[in-house]
């Protein structure tokens, strides 16, 4: 057999009964996080134009936008996963050379799951099946440092789990993987230097592109059998030579991923932990500050700190401010807290947290670096006008792997962002249904889902 095939026997075998129940418990975790995330982004810019060009391209209605309409599975893979993905608020897995977002797999799943009117517990499985491959890939084949996106494991990850989702056999699954693994192979310059709407929209690119090739293979597309280990194939060409036992996987996947607690790029959640820490310390007073200096992991100055993938002192917009560990530094530090409000474009430029951030020093500290992943270290000292020093160090934040988010506490980021497009009464029924989602069908949610406002109340 080849890889793509051992890797189909696992998806086609996958079930819910392999899920344990604290794998099932963070899962819906996930599911409820994901569409926080994603209702609260929906009168965003970028979200409103996507809807715009959806609805002037048309589409069989196979499958529910959030916030109403219906197109077809792959595009409506991309919006329901654009919606996810633009607050960049969602979860996150750190491997040693890649970080990923299994919870950007959530769109595609969603679509190709109501397409085929599935139940809940499909759902949740194909979603597990979405985390395990996204992670396990991240796990030994990363690609980053070659000048590769983490979208490119990402497309495996989408197909085989919207492929489970439309409850395709191996054969067919394993087309849809080498279909999409193949043809999604994606630059990192998509997040280094001045950052793109693309930043936010390459994910839901292959959420869209692994719905395609699942719905391709189910009509008898094949795509090339070798796609990992054959002549020029992913191995070869891109990730070098790496070995994952299909038949030894399991679903447990999904606990192994973390949760922003900070609207911010993943690193910085502890540094962001850190400032939060200093602002409330007896005498501070951030406009007093003279300067700022964070010690931190090597890759968190190298992807939003100012090493290898760019200066991030240059933020005229929500990419780049996301992306920008002084900017993030600096808004915290004057406001308190890091949320979507932050990113308004008047707060982004404002000459406060302009001027601030610039006097905020990184660096990498190896120590640092060889404790990431299993923490997330920072050390920060902010200095006021009058000689005064602050310091605070942080290891961990609430939402990462020793201090997970149980249901209450993802209810408490749930409710602020989505409330103000559900109401009440809204909300309360979607969160009732993802907590029991496995005892219903998928298109309860998609109904409820469907009947979210696209615009604030």
């Amino acid at each position: 057999m080849t890889e793509s095939q051992d890797l189909a026997r696992f998806v086609s075998e996958a079930s819910w009964e392999q899920l344990s129940p604290e794998a099932l418990e963070q899962l819906k975790i996930r599911v409820l996080d994901t569409l926080g995330v994603a209702i609260g982004a929906l009168d965003a810019e970028p979200i409103v134009a996507i809807r715009g060009l959806l609805e002037d391209l048309g589409g069989a209605p196979s499958a529910t936008l959030i916030g109403g309409g219906r197109t077809s599975p792959e595009r409506a893979a991309f919006f329901n996963s654009a919606l996810s993905r633009y607050l960049d608020f969602m979860d996150s897995y750190l491997a040693k050379g890649e970080t990923n977002h299994p919870s950007d797999n959530l769109g595609a799943v969603l679509a190709a799951a109501e397409s085929v009117d599935a139940s809940g517990a499909e759902f949740l499985t194909a979603f597990a099946v979405a985390y395990q491959v996204h992670t396990r890939l991240s796990d030994v084949a990363p690609v980053r440092a070659k000048g590769f996106d983490h979208t490119t494991q990402g497309a495996f990850a989408a197909a085989a789990a919207a492929a489970k989702a439309l409850r395709l056999p191996a054969d067919q699954i394993a087309n849809a993987v080498a279909i999409a693994g193949t043809a999604n192979v994606a630059l990192r310059v998509t997040r280094t230097g001045n950052l793109s709407n693309w930043k936010g929209l390459a994910y839901p690119h292959v959420s869209k592109e692994g719905v395609f090739a699942a719905l391709l293979a189910s009509r008898g597309i094949t795509g090339p059998e070798a796609v990992f280990e054959g002549n020029k194939g992913f191995k070869d060409s891109i990730a070098g030579p790496f070995e994952i036992d299909w038949s030894k996987e399991d679903l447990e996947s999904v606990r192994r991923t973390i949760i922003k607690k900070h609207n911010a790029e993943i690193h910085s959640q502890s540094a962001l932990d850190a400032a939060q820490d200093i602002r409330a310390q007896d005498g501070f007073n951030a406009r007093a500050v003279e300067r700022v200096r964070l010690a931190t992991f090597d890759v968190a100055h190298s992807i939003i700190g100012g090493g290898e993938e760019g200066d991030k002192r240059l933020v005229r917009n929500k990419e780049e401010a996301d992306h920008s560990l002084p900017w993030m530094l600096a808004a915290v530090l004057l406001d308190g807290h890091l949320t979507p409000a932050q990113y308004e474009p008047e707060r982004i430029i404002a000459a406060d947290v302009q001027s601030l951030m610039t006097r905020i020093e990184i660096t990498p500290r190896q120590e640092f670096s060889d404790r990431f992943p299993d923490q997330m270290p920072a050390d920060l000292e902010v200095v006021l006008a009058d000689g005064t020093v602050f310091r605070s160090s942080q290891d961990s934040y609430h939402g990462f792997h020793d201090n997970p988010l149980d249901w209450a506490a993802a209810r408490v980021k749930f409710d602020s962002l989505v409330t103000p497009f559900t109401g009440d009464a809204l909300r309360e029924e979607i969160a009732e249904i993802v907590r029991t989602l496995e005892d219903r069908p998928v298109s309860e949610l998609t109904a409820a889902l469907a009947r979210v406002s696209s615009t604030r109340r």
